[in-house]
């Protein structure tokens, strides 16, 4: 899940959903208090392994992409392309048409949010009154929970982007705590809506998050490399290929 740190465009949720974890992740949240010891036990080794990620292996990370850019893109890649076939067997039924419509909806959905990134978009005016910034913060949770849906781009949508991550370096409480309660009341309103719609349209649902998992994989494509670098760029991919489908149908 730390790997979502950095990369704007890919959510942490790409991630949990590429393990296998996603749906169990959203009800042990959801319904923490009814058992908390079960779910306690779930949560906990996911909550020390995102610290210890973001702190052993952030500057790790940071050197790879910045002196093997291409190889690692291409690693990562592979570590999402092999748990797809393990998410579309969460599928109790065959592709119908339905199924692809949503499928194909999200995808380009993705892929439109990966070319306003790239652009650096931003199609409304500044404004951080306290009511826009929680608003800000409530549909930023969507790419927190939502996998494949990128928070930095809905930061981008409401102008304030920019605002955001000066106000972290900065540590500005007046922007932050107005976006934290935003982010609180959007994460369970969209895990609350992912849970009802898991539990009754799990297939359009699963596919739907395909889409967004698949779409999410262009936010990473870093071109072609030819000679010794593309060489080690198929390796790493296919290798991070095999390893994820591997693990992706461990049982849980």
């Amino acid at each position: 899940m730390v790997l979502g740190q950095y990369f704007h465009g890919i959510s942490s949720g790409v991630f949990c959903v590429i393990f296998g974890i996603y749906e169990k992740l959203v009800n042990s949240v959801l319904n923490f208090f009814n058992d908390y010891k079960k779910n306690l036990k779930f949560l906990l080794p996911i909550v020390i392994g995102v610290f210890v990620g973001i702190i052993v292996f952030g500057n790790i990370l940071k050197t790879l992409f910045n002196n093997f850019y291409i190889p690692t893109c291409f690693c990562i890649i592979g570590f999402i392309v092999g748990g797809i076939p393990n998410l579309i067997k969460q599928n109790t039924k065959k592709l119908d048409l339905n199924s692809m419509i949503f499928l194909l909806s999200t995808f380009f959905l993705s892929l439109y949010l990966v070319v306003i990134e790239n652009g650096n978009h931003s199609s409304l005016s500044i404004n951080t009154s306290f009511g826009n910034l929680i608003l800000a913060g409530l549909f930023m949770s969507a790419g927190i929970v939502i996998p494949g849906v990128s928070s930095t781009v809905i930061l981008m949508l409401f102008g304030i982007y920019e605002t955001y991550l000066s106000a972290i370096s900065s540590i500005n409480i007046a922007i932050l705590f107005p976006i934290a309660i935003g982010v609180i009341i959007g994460s369970f309103i969209f895990l609350k809506t992912i849970q009802f719609l898991l539990k009754h349209f799990s297939q359009y649902t699963y596919y739907a998050i395909t889409g967004f998992t698949l779409g999410s994989i262009f936010v990473l494509f870093p071109g072609f490399a030819y000679g010794f670098q593309g060489i080690v760029s198929i390796t790493l991919f296919i290798i991070s290929m095999k390893l994820s489908y591997k693990m992706s149908f461990i049982k849980k």
